[in-house]
């Protein structure tokens, strides 16, 4: 792995660290947490969750108590915009617990370093264990690792979505 990539994932397992017991503290799931590669405009996202889903209210509240901290703890230099924010319907995978969970699902991921020339993929989740995640891309299964994932979210399937919503009125 480049020497700039091991130092940021080093960068945001620190803050996962630091953030993650706070975040749980208040009530709230932590997902995780992205950060923006535009040096001009970085942006920290950190993404929380509860069973009965996140209002505006609970981002806001998630936010000071956060700002709170890193403005104590100064762990990233420079000037940086925070985000707090629902995992959404395309929601971001994080760890091998998150691939688990969503096993089944629809996800697309890219790698940091291609496998076989390729470096995005889309299929069915299979599983995730011993730090490698298992999909279904049209019929093969494939094996990545973990450590080799560079960004993993789930994709909705909107039409089943609006047909349960359909239902429901």
């Amino acid at each position: 792995m480049p020497r700039a990539i091991l130092e940021i994932c080093l960068s945001d397992a620190k803050l996962t660290q630091l953030l993650q017991p706070l975040i749980e503290e208040l009530g709230y799931e932590f997902v995780g947490l992205e950060r923006s590669s535009n040096p001009k405009n970085p942006v920290l996202v950190v993404y929380i969750d509860r069973p009965d889903g996140i209002a505006v209210e609970d981002c806001e509240r998630v936010s000071r108590e956060v700002a709170a901290l890193l403005d104590v703890e100064d762990p990233i230099p420079g000037h940086y915009n925070l985000e707090v924010s629902s995992p959404g319907l395309d929601r971001p995978l994080f760890t091998l617990e998150h691939f688990e969970r969503f096993r089944g699902e629809q996800v697309k991921l890219s790698l940091f370093s291609p496998l076989n020339g390729r470096r995005k993929f889309k299929g069915r989740l299979l599983g995730a264990d011993s730090g490698k995640v298992r999909l279904d891309q049209d019929g093969e299964e494939v094996e990545l690792e973990m450590g080799n994932i560079a960004k993993a979210r789930l994709v909705p399937d909107y039409d089943s979505l609006f047909v349960k919503r359909e239902e429901t009125r």
